[in-house]
């Protein structure tokens, strides 16, 4: 089989969908040796995954071929012979010239307020569009399987929840490694930590509060606020992060930094509005971070059961339980192995075993 995958969320260093494109590719093609696997986009994607039967395909070369997800991209996938294209980031060709799966991560850009995700305009004009054109969808969790059906109608037979996976880097580490980096980062345990971006959605604002709070009864506890790119906690984010005694942002940390402060956090938050799945949970988990969430659908399937719930939108819950959890040695243990267990269920290969059933059927419908 030949497929095409959109390559485009490569040309972002860090982030879901990014991460979600490199691992599924990389999956797919050590699975499925004698498949063929094309990396299409109209942009230079920079470094990508690399194996003997995952290649790039061509750039477009004229004024028609860069009007790419009209006539470009067809013509490029005509050249190819390719049997299908996955598109990993809502889209699809605008012309069904063979079989099509799209990935529908989330319903942020439709929703308001601080839950819709920022810069997601073109996403919500087109989605809609191309979620027709597409022969299936996939989504990560079936909480945003439910919510794209009840929102653009689609037949539940073309909708499938393929959940993601943590990254192998992800595992525990040793004290020495942790500690060495609080020494770079000027922190110092015992500290709460959040991974992630510095949007509306992830609440951090609430966490900060919440965090003070529970500072009154444990006032040694710090908290970092990590992100993976340097621009994730930079000032178009939308929260204000003053100098604060216990608070560290840290930024441009790599995936070997997060796996250290995640082995050493007391507890990992992610008090989030709104996910489609919440990745940074699962690698917590395989970690062995205690983790507390939101009580988000898709973080709580994500979660199963091992992790401590709260109101997103209640600081006085979140700070309540981040005091008990923080001060009961036996309840932190038992989410860390509860948690471990549960990353456990989930693997990259699984998730590309599943994805290219999910190609057959396309093609069996196209």
């Amino acid at each position: 089989m030949r497929i095409a995958l959109d390559a485009t969320p490569l040309i972002q260093p860090s982030g879901g969908i990014s991460r979600y494109t490199t691992e599924l590719a990389q999956a797919l093609a050590s699975e499925f040796p004698e498949d063929e696997y094309w990396l299409a986009s109209d942009q230079d994607v920079g470094n990508s995954p690399s194996a003997p039967n995952l290649r790039r395909a061509g750039r477009p070369r004229n004024w028609i071929t860069r009007r790419w997800w009209l006539a470009g991209l067809p013509l490029e996938l005509r050249r190819l012979r390719a049997d299908i294209f996955h598109g990993t980031d809502f889209a699809v060709p605008y012309l069904r010239t063979v079989p099509s799966v799209m990935t529908f991560h989330d319903a942020s850009p439709w929703l308001t307020g601080d839950r819709r995700a920022a810069g997601a305009g073109r996403i919500r004009r087109r989605a809609p569009f191309l979620l027709r054109l597409a022969t299936m969808v996939i989504t990560p969790t079936e909480a945003v399987r439910r919510e794209a059906m009840e929102r653009f109608g689609l037949a539940g037979a073309r909708v499938a929840a393929v959940p993601l996976a943590a990254a192998e880097v992800f595992r525990p580490r040793p004290q020495a490694e942790t500690a060495a980096l609080l020494g770079r980062l000027g922190a110092a345990a015992p500290y709460l930590l959040f991974v992630g971006t510095r949007e509306p959605r992830k609440n951090l604002g609430r966490l900060v509060e919440a965090w003070r709070q529970v500072r009154r009864v444990r006032p040694l506890l710090n908290l970092i606020l990590a992100g993976r790119d340097s621009s994730d906690f930079g000032p178009a984010a939308g929260l204000s992060l003053p100098k604060e005694s216990g608070l560290t942002v840290a930024q441009g940390l790599g995936d070997a930094d997060i796996a250290a402060l995640l082995s050493g956090a007391a507890v990992f938050v992610y008090p989030s509005l709104y996910e489609g799945f919440g990745l940074p949970v699962l690698e917590a988990m395989q970690a062995g971070a205690a983790v507390v969430i939101s009580r988000d659908p898709a973080l709580v399937e994500v979660a199963g059961g091992a992790a401590a719930a709260v109101d997103a939108e209640s600081v006085s819950e979140m700070a309540r339980v981040l005091v008990e959890v923080t001060g009961d040695d036996g309840r932190r243990l038992r989410l860390r192995e509860q948690g471990f267990r549960r990353a456990g269920e989930f693997c990259w290969r699984r998730t590309a075993v599943r994805t290219r059933e999910i190609y057959v059927e396309a093609m069996r419908r196209f």
